[in-house]
């Protein structure tokens, strides 16, 4: 089939897939593979000037037309989006931002004067999961007014200083499809990988015979769990997951890993997966936390199927409630959420005659690192890890996925090897947010003073531990919400079953918690005749008051000046929801937490080097502000590594809202130490000189006997309100988060908007069937939200912390999206007078009754 591309005439054979076409053949990569199923926009292109989705067509479908992709656009347009995408922030992972670009340039072929209605309807096929959409629509709307009214694009420059407004330091690589992500990659001789998944997810693997499946022309090894030359059990903090299943063991869910083929292409590795014949005995799954606990119940791992429990005591709880004037209990359900990040797992490994070089996209190369070396049965300096791009991670990039099959796919080989999930595998295998059973009984005086708090929260943690025990954890110990009252009592059992896993997802476990506690106060604030903003303006902590964990609040504190930011807002709408949360920065309660940089001096310019992953957020261009303040000197001064193993120091996983805290600092104290140098001498004269930083959290154990304990550094604390129409959607939110400090106010309300969408689907629309534990979702039926489901977000930064660690900030990536779901029930609770436990939210606007 004949074909032009970008200008140029091309031939293509009918059947073939175009978008394999132009990512492996014309090595096109701004059009990206995100889900291969038509559902996300990742990978659109322009066919005869329309906006379409490349993985949606064959050969035969696009005979004699002209395909355009954004390598092949217009020098100035190029130049106009890369303005204006970097100027107002509207790139995060970057992911999906190639896409976004051509669905515009499809708008502009229309219409240079584009409505935002216009741009909303533009972007319905495209899936953001960062940004919540707003500033794409905005960038979209700049370059549209720099295209039509021929404007020369300003040269952008900026000193880079705290709280200045600094553009990503990779959005025009993003924008323009030039940054690599892993699956953009190619080596010589590279092969490649694929895992042979479970058929059920609870069977007795009585024999695998793959003989067929190696005869297969190209195939290049078949490995199973016998192969592994390590100790085959990872896992964060508890060895319970294994790479690959062995003969004679259990399948605990369906994303388990059977066999793994290595071919010369991914084509020939799929087809030989499916000519490995496995004996399975079918058993039936624990499907749910209640059929696990039961007595006679099978054991999914040999310790029993209770992870972990906590309980936390604090006052006399029964008391309190006993002479407490107004009491609520309520249950509350909410379910496992998929993180659906637009960029699938991927993963390359390359042997050389030194070491084992991993490419990775996940959340902590060190992680990768201790893992890997672990499965091998090698020594950590015999394995690099590289991190590319990463398209986007939420927690669910924390875990091993892929990089690790990958690694041992080319330590038995000898060969590059590449694997790269599809969406359905992505969906089955990386950990969900915690599905939870939750009973909440919270109690107030007659003047609507909290008095008590009581919980029992039961959280599905699927297959595997992952983080299971410390997303419970966070959910008990934030159970009791950012209140002045000291009677708590949280019992918390996280259980395994034969679902997926469960672990890292923003909010980690608190979003959950924060829902059934936020829930019941508006229904105490009914008791008592008062409105559910004046119930948390006169519990809100305060400065150097209680937490009901019993730490002090620092003078940081600035709960009650987020109620009143939103006051006015709340009071002029009538069918309105408010909710508050807190939620900590860094992982704390006495468990090590550091943050680590290097300054490197090279050629004038300070390169920062530290492993602290960037997976949209934005924290390279963060730490980049940290050294222009400390130093005094430009932005175009200062340059941002990539995490590398070999090059960067361990400054832990991108994870607990950790990193600008914690790197922040550690980079501000390298940086002092060139200052000093600074006196005496210049950058020239400090050529090849490196500078080290790091910065060690100190924080109290869980349980301490201490009076005031300090579970954490520092919290982030924020209020959210929403207000729906009389039709129940939602027309806009206020966020008024706490955030200390903005080191970049354009980077942060990036976050808020993106961590409110995201609220937004988690409390309205979004789910992860199962059915007998296996998952029902493709990624187009997940219920993320679209940019035409957003509604106006309002974002307010409120600046009141003097510390100096970190120049002030807090971290704000997982509180934006926890107060969500609970001031959308409240806005319900207003509009209908039904009071829901149940989330998504039933009979609404976006979800009726069937």
């Amino acid at each position: 089939m004949e074909f032009i591309l970008n200008g140029e005439k091309c031939t293509i054979e009918k059947d073939e897939s175009l978008m394999k076409y132009l990512r492996e053949k014309k090595n096109l990569t701004s059009v990206k593979n995100g889900c291969n199923q038509g559902a996300c926009g990742a990978c659109m292109i322009l066919v005869d000037g329309r906006a379409t989705k490349a993985c949606l067509l064959r050969g035969i479908k696009i005979l004699n037309k002209s395909i355009v992709t954004v390598e092949g656009l217009d020098k100035e347009i190029k130049k106009a989006f890369a303005y204006a995408f970097t100027k107002v922030g509207a790139v995060q992972c970057g992911f999906c931002i190639p896409g976004m670009v051509i669905s515009s340039v499809g708008l502009f072929n229309k219409t240079l004067n584009p409505s935002k209605e216009e741009v909303k309807k533009a972007l319905i096929g495209n899936i953001c999961r960062c940004t919540g959409y707003v500033k794409i629509e905005e960038a979209i709307l700049m370059a549209a007014e720099i295209i039509r009214e021929k404007k020369d694009v300003p040269q952008v420059s900026c000193k880079g200083l705290i709280g200045d407004g600094l553009g990503r330091i990779d959005a025009e690589d993003k924008t323009l499809g030039l940054g690599e992500y892993v699956d953009d990659l190619k080596v010589p001789g590279m092969v490649h990988g694929v895992a042979l998944r479970a058929r059920y997810p609870r069977a007795l693997i009585k024999d695998i015979n793959f003989s067929e499946a190696e005869r297969l022309e190209g195939v290049i090894k078949v490995i199973t769990a016998k192969d592994v030359t390590g100790n085959r059990f990872c896992g964060h903090l508890k060895k319970d997951w294994p790479a690959l299943i062995a003969i004679g063991e259990e399948t605990r869910y369906v994303g388990d890993t059977v066999a793994l083929v290595v071919a010369e292409s991914e084509e020939i590795a799929r087809q030989a997966s499916t000519l490995i014949k496995v004996d399975y005995e079918e058993l039936k799954p624990l499907t749910s936390p209640k059929e696990a606990m039961e007595a006679n119940a099978p054991k999914i791992h040999s310790g029993g199927n209770i992870l972990t429990r906590e309980v936390l005591v604090r006052g006399n709880v029964d008391e309190a409630i006993k002479n407490s004037k107004y009491v609520v209990t309520n249950h509350y359900s909410v379910p496992f959420t998929e993180h659906a990040f637009l960029e699938v797992e991927s993963a390359l490994a390359v042997p050389t005659d030194e070491e084992l070089v991993v490419y990775t996209s996940s959340q902590s190369v060190y992680d990768d690192l201790h893992e890997i070396t672990s499965l091998l049965g090698v020594e950590e300096n015999k394995v690099r890890v590289i991190a590319k791009y990463v398209g986007g991670g939420f927690g669910g990039k924390e875990d091993m996925s892929c990089q690790h099959h990958a690694a041992l796919m080319a330590h038995l080989t000898g060969r590059p090897v590449k694997i790269t999930l599809t969406r359905d595998e992505s969906i089955k295998v990386h950990p969900k947010r915690h599905a939870m059973e939750m009973d909440f009984t919270t109690a107030c005086d007659e003047n609507g003073k909290l008095t008590a708090m009581k919980a029992k929260i039961i959280a599905d943690t699927g297959a595997y531990a992952s983080l299971g025990g410390p997303v419970l954890q966070r959910a008990c110990t934030h159970a009791a919400g950012p209140y002045n009252y000291q009677n708590s009592e949280v019992e918390g059992i996280a259980v395994y079953t034969n679902n997926p896993p469960a672990g890292a997802f923003r909010g980690f476990g608190v979003t959950q918690s924060a829902f059934a506690n936020e829930a019941n106060i508006n229904k105490l604030a009914e008791l008592v005749g008062i409105s559910p903003w004046e119930i948390r303006y006169r519990n809100a902590i305060e400065p150097g008051q209680e937490l009901p964990n019993g730490q002090i609040a620092d003078k940081g504190t600035a709960l009650k000046e987020t109620l009143l930011a939103v006051k006015d807002e709340y009071e002029k709408h009538e069918f309105v929801g408010i909710a508050c949360a807190f939620k900590n920065s860094g992982i704390g309660v006495g468990l090590p937490d550091i943050g680590r940089t290097t300054l490197e001096i090279k050629d004038e310019k300070i390169i920062i080097r530290t492993s602290a992953a960037c997976m949209g957020q934005g924290v390279g261009t963060i730490l980049i502000q940290v050294v222009c303040e400390t130093l005094g000197v430009d932005s175009k001064c200062v340059k941002w590594m990539k995490p590398d193993t070999k090059l960067t120091p361990n400054s832990g996983t991108s994870t607990a809202s950790r990193q600008t805290v914690f790197t922040g600092e550690a980079t501000k104290v390298a940086a002092l130490k060139l200052k000093a140098a600074l006196e005496n001498k210049s950058l020239l004269e400090l050529d090849g000189q490196e500078f080290y930083g790091e910065y060690s959290g100190i924080t109290d154990k869980m349980g301490s006997s201490k009076k005031n304990p300090v579970s954490h550094v520092a919290y982030g604390f924020a209020t959210q309100v929403v207000v729906l129409n009389k039709d129940g959607k939602v027309e806009k939110v206020v966020a008024a988060h706490d955030i200390g400090r903005a080191i970049n106010p354009i980077n942060v309300e990036g976050q808020i908007e993106g961590g409110v969408a995201m609220g937004l689907g988690y409390a309205l629309t979004e789910d992860y069937p199962l059915e007998n534990s296996v998952p029902k979702a493709k990624f187009g039926t997940l219920g993320l939200f679209r940019s035409t489901q957003v509604p106006e977000i309002k974002p307010i930064l409120i600046e009141e912390n003097k510390s100096d660690l970190a120049y002030g900030a807090k971290g704000v990536g997982e509180i934006t999206c926890i107060p969500t779901a609970p001031a959308v029930q409240g806005a319900y609770y207003k509009l209908d007078g039904v009071f829901r436990t149940k989330l998504p939210l039933e009979n609404t606007f976006y979800k009726k009754k069937k």
